[in-house]
């Protein structure tokens, strides 16, 4: 039987810290292959429109003048792709720093890159 608990088995939205909202607009818009005028993004966070129900919000902690931005090793999250090597090769042609080249387990492939701040970013088949 199912507990009722009051935290939801639900992902609604992963935030990314970053230094420079527009550029970190500018840069998940253009990888995603997103409209974007630079004008409209407002400190302190942008969210970047996704297909589904899980957000990507930027935030560049502007409220917060004790906030030190650290990246992690490993990736905050991963976005999807149904053709690993096309991706590799979009990820190269784009001059993204790849961090981790593709690697596969079965069915399952991923590499991952940096951001303009460093975080690392997972690109995933699955």
């Amino acid at each position: 039987m199912k507990k009722t608990v009051p935290v939801q088995n639900q992902m609604n939205g992963v935030f990314v810290h970053v230094t420079n909202l527009k550029v970190s607009a500018k840069w998940y818009s253009d990888l995603l292959g997103l409209d974007i005028d630079v004008d409209h993004v407002k400190s302190p966070v942008y969210n970047v429109p996704l297909v589904g129900t899980t957000s990507l919000t930027l935030d560049d902690h502007t409220f917060d003048p004790e906030f030190q931005h650290v990246t992690s090793p490993g990736p905050i999250f991963n976005l999807y792709t149904p053709t690993i090597e096309e991706a590799y090769h979009y990820i190269e042609e784009k001059g993204i720093e790849i961090v981790r080249d593709i690697e596969r387990v079965g069915d399952t492939a991923w590499f991952n890159i940096k951001d303009p701040d460093g975080n690392v970013v997972m690109i995933c088949n699955c």
